[in-house]
């Protein structure tokens, strides 16, 4: 990025200043950080993960016979897993049994100099090995423990076995997504835990910010099923205050229309949005039907939902007999909102996603130079980076216990005890 001074004068004549390049780039900000992530599967592993793409120091705590089963999750490669290459990045691998004296013992070392401890057992675990937070906090008092759970750690269902699915069961995504004639439709991918993982690392942000005033750490309690219910928006607001309950209405919106996915006529699908007015009606003066735009119920977005079909056949029709890309071209043209129905092969060469530098390249040891999503978020001046894949299970155990102090004997005595 540069900074461009405003435009001077030189007898006269306007001169454009020459850019001014910003500083180099400073260290990530959250550098010196350290993060213990022993939890699984995905939302508070991910939490880990965006920290550590921010600079932290993370080390990823797996059981020496059962390593987190992200690591066999989805389709592998040379039998390496590669879900685990993307939510193991950035991270430190050594092996704990956290059931057994050394392994409890050395946690508790490793927990001294952290910042951050994420779990995600159901609630009691970690105090049925005497981990809980009073023995976390008395080695520690600025520790942060970020426990994950599905339900939360008190309540009826606490104690109950849970998965992001449940929670996008619960929390009435499920019954709002598909056709109105079709079953309740769940994402065929990890909505929830993606969800509670983003909301886990501002959580524990939140909780670093208040120990600079405080000088002591604290437990943030995330429960799956609530974050997914923030983002659905206003529904238990509305079911407050006008008993409405919003029904399955497929890709349509009761608030605005034209609204869905159309099909072109070489077979691809683009999606349109009106969420503006100005662009409904842009929609409609590009689409052959301006007169719609002087109807009565064309004013407002929930209006004209309730005309969807008549504007979905304008629109529609339309759309069905050009290809996507005039589609495109048009719909640009007359500055109206559209986007091209994208798989991940299409994502992969997308020109928008290839000038933010969404899919970067990682070079890995195991399988070469590796495409996958980038940090989530751009910082100007103190930028995240990935420095390196998901590492095999337990790579770093001597490493990271040998630099805690334990000797190289002590480290074999605690494997040949099974605690590593």
């Amino acid at each position: 990025m540069t900074r461009t001074e405003p435009p001077r004068t030189v007898e006269g004549v306007a001169v454009t200043a020459v850019p001014d390049p910003l500083p180099a780039p400073a260290a990530p900000p959250l550098t010196g950080l350290r993060v213990l992530d022993l939890a699984t599967l995905f939302a508070g592993p991910l939490a880990a993960t965006l920290l550590g793409d921010f600079g932290a120091d993370v080390v990823k705590v797996e059981h020496p016979a059962k390593p987190d089963p992200a690591r066999g999750h989805g389709p592998a490669k040379d039998g390496i897993g590669l879900w685990w290459k993307l939510l193991g990045r950035n991270k430190h691998t050594i092996t704990l049994d956290l059931s057994r004296p050394g392994g409890r013992d050395t946690l508790l070392r490793l927990v001294e100099d952290a910042d951050v401890v994420v779990e995600n057992f159901r609630p009691g675990t970690l105090e049925k090995w005497d981990l809980g937070w009073p023995e976390l906090s008395a080695v520690n008092r600025r520790l942060v423990l970020a426990r994950v759970t599905a339900f939360g750690q008190f309540g009826p269902s606490a104690h109950r076995p849970g998965f992001g699915t449940l929670a996008e069961a619960m929390s009435g995504f499920a019954a709002i997504t598909g056709e109105p004639d079709a079953p309740p439709t769940l994402p065929p991918f990890g909505l929830a835990d993606s969800i509670a993982g983003i909301a886990t690392a501002y959580a524990v942000l939140a909780a670093l910010t208040a120990r600079e005033r405080t000088g002591r750490g604290q437990v943030v309690d995330m429960a799956i099923i609530e974050p997914i219910l923030t983002v659905l928006g206003p529904q238990p607001l509305w079911y407050d205050q006008l008993g409405h309950v919003q029904p399955r209405t497929g890709n349509r919106s009761r608030n605005n229309a034209p609204r869905g996915t159309y099909r072109t006529a070489d077979g691809a699908w683009v999606a349109v949005s009106t969420s503006a007015q100005s662009v409904a009606e842009r929609v409609m003066r590009l689409v052959g039907r301006p007169e719609l735009i002087d109807e009565p119920w064309f004013a407002t977005g929930a209006r004209r939902a309730a005309h969807a079909d008549v504007l979905d056949a304008a629109v529609g029709g339309w759309i069905a007999a050009r290809d996507r890309d005039e589609v495109l071209a048009a719909f640009e043209k007359a500055d109206a909102a559209v986007a091209p129905v994208q798989d991940v092969r299409d994502v992969m060469t997308d020109p928008q996603y290839a000038a933010l530098g969404t899919i970067t390249t990682v070079d890995d040891p195991d399988l070469g130079p590796l495409r996958m999503q980038n940090v989530l978020f751009r910082l100007s001046a103190t930028p995240g980076a990935i420095r390196w894949a998901g590492r095999p299970h337990g790579a770093d155990t001597d490493t990271v216990l040998t630099a805690l102090g334990l000797s190289a004997a002590e480290v074999a005595a605690l494997r040949e005890a099974g605690a590593v």
